[in-house]
């Protein structure tokens, strides 16, 4: 089993910046994806952005341009940069993790936008 532990996320006015990260735990696999999706109120949860163990990444085109993702492989740690948020970012923002050996999802933390 895999947990993630995330940290980061809270309130900032548009325009601002936030950062996210994530760390995983557990029987991790060498080869595998972390990243993270988001859910607001009344919509379905949504990709973020993902990005491989080999550093192939994939970004919603909501957020590119705005958000970066990163990775410290050595420490199982996978980053989110939001930079120029929006109102319209404002969701759960959770952390996935995805190998041959499962999935998991971390419990999930708050951005909120204000305009």
């Amino acid at each position: 089993q895999v947990q993630l532990v995330e940290s980061g996320g809270g309130l900032v006015q548009a325009g601002g910046s936030l950062s996210l990260s994530c760390v995983a735990s557990g029987s991790i696999f060498r080869r595998n994806t972390m990243g993270w999706y988001r859910q607001a109120p009344g919509k379905q949860r949504e990709l973020v952005a993902i990005m491989t163990s080999i550093g192939i990444t994939n970004y919603a085109d909501s957020v590119k341009g705005r958000f970066t993702i990163s990775r410290d492989n050595i420490n199982n740690t996978v980053y989110l940069l939001m930079n120029s948020l929006k109102p319209e970012d404002t969701a759960v923002y959770s952390c996935y993790y995805a190998s041959g050996g499962g999935n998991a999802w971390g419990q999930g933390t708050q951005v909120t936008v204000s305009s």
